[in-house]
């Protein structure tokens, strides 16, 4: 059964850093894609980043490029979302998903094209 953890989430200031991480268990993990998504309240949830398996194509939402990087791990099945720079809009549920197919690459800012999610981590950035 594949498991998805998040951590790392927490309250930063405006301009301020964190760094999320996502463990994975489960499944060969450098075999699939991982997305971060993330959930304001009242909004849908939304696309934030894509990672490929090996992790050499990677992919940004226009609202966090130039400011979010993400990677992985896969000697540790972990994948990581470095947010810099962050905004109050910024705040949300963020969770972590792996697309269902190995060696996937498409449509990976669709949350309906993901097969397993991870709990969410709550980060919130005052003004």
């Amino acid at each position: 059964q594949v498991q998805l953890v998040e951590s790392g989430g927490g309250l930063v200031q405006a301009g301020g850093s964190l760094r999320l991480s996502c463990a994975a268990s489960g499944r060969a993990f450098s075999s699939y894609a991982m997305g971060w998504f993330r959930q304001a309240p009242g909004k849908e949830r939304e696309f934030v980043a894509a990672i490929s398996g090996r992790g050499g194509t990677t992919y940004y939402a226009d609202s966090v490029k130039g400011r979010f990087t993400i990677s992985r791990d896969n000697a540790k099945n972990t994948v990581y979302l470095q947010m810099n720079s962050l905004k109050p809009e910024d705040t949300a549920v963020y969770y972590c998903a792996t697309q269902p197919i190995a060696a996937r690459w498409v449509v990976v800012n669709t949350a309906s094209e993901y097969d397993y999610w991870g709990q969410g981590t709550q980060v919130t950035v005052s003004s």
